[in-house]
């Protein structure tokens, strides 16, 4: 209590006090840009990831543009510590996403380097996807993947430095005849989504659909 007061909860966008729970006042809120994508039609997004690698459906639930509030999120949520962003996040999924008549069996998360996690303290998807897999019935596996080397995030490469992601992960046990949900937070160029996805469909006859936070324009 005397925290809140001294250190009370403000806006990302004004700096406005809210409540504990908010991460933006409902003024800013009308400020991010959804991309009000349907989980089971076709989408940009969607389009991006064929182009890579097979995909049932694709959804992300901002667009990650230069200077805006869907960016100045996430980055709070991946270097801010402010790790509980993601249980808002998705919130805000929950109530958009519909899986349908096919939904996903699980939800994999993209790994971090073991010295990238210990040094953030925390996988800024575990918390996201967790929440999800509450709100669906859905289980979450998170440690179906193995990340095999500690490359500089995504956000921090140029384009051609993203596309080193050969063997960048592999599969811990043996997965086959799943359809299975990759969570991730921002696609970017879908290099890493890409090298995901591939280790998975080469592990068995899986089918893959994909779920991020926010899409890079």
């Amino acid at each position: 209590m005397i925290l809140n007061l001294l250190f009370p909860n403000r806006c990302l966008r004004c700096n406005r006090i809210i409540t504990s729970k908010e991460i933006v006042c409902e003024l800013c809120f009308d400020q991010i840009h959804f991309t009000h994508y349907l989980f089971n039609a076709n989408n940009l997004l969607k389009e991006k990831c064929r182009l890579l690698f097979p995909v049932e459906n694709a959804y992300a639930l901002m667009q990650f543009e230069e200077e805006s509030l869907s960016r100045e999120i996430v980055h709070q949520l991946k270097y801010g510590r402010r790790e509980k962003i993601g249980k808002t996040l998705a919130e805000w999924v929950t109530e958009r996403v519909d899986f349908g008549n096919d939904p996903p069996d699980f939800f994999i998360t993209v790994p971090l380097h073991a010295k990238k996690l210990r040094k953030r303290g925390y996988n800024q998807l575990h918390l996201f996807a967790d929440t999800l897999s509450k709100h669906y019935g859905i289980p979450c596996d998170h440690n179906l993947l193995k990340r095999n080397a500690n490359r500089r995030a995504q956000a921090k490469k140029d384009r051609v430095h993203r596309a080193e992601t050969d063997s960048l992960f592999t599969c811990t046990h043996e997965v086959t005849d799943k359809h299975i949900l990759l969570v991730d937070d921002v696609f970017t160029t879908g290099n890493t989504m890409s090298s995901v996805a591939w280790e998975i469909l080469k592990s068995g006859n899986n089918r893959i659909s994909v779920l991020v936070m926010a899409e890079d324009y």
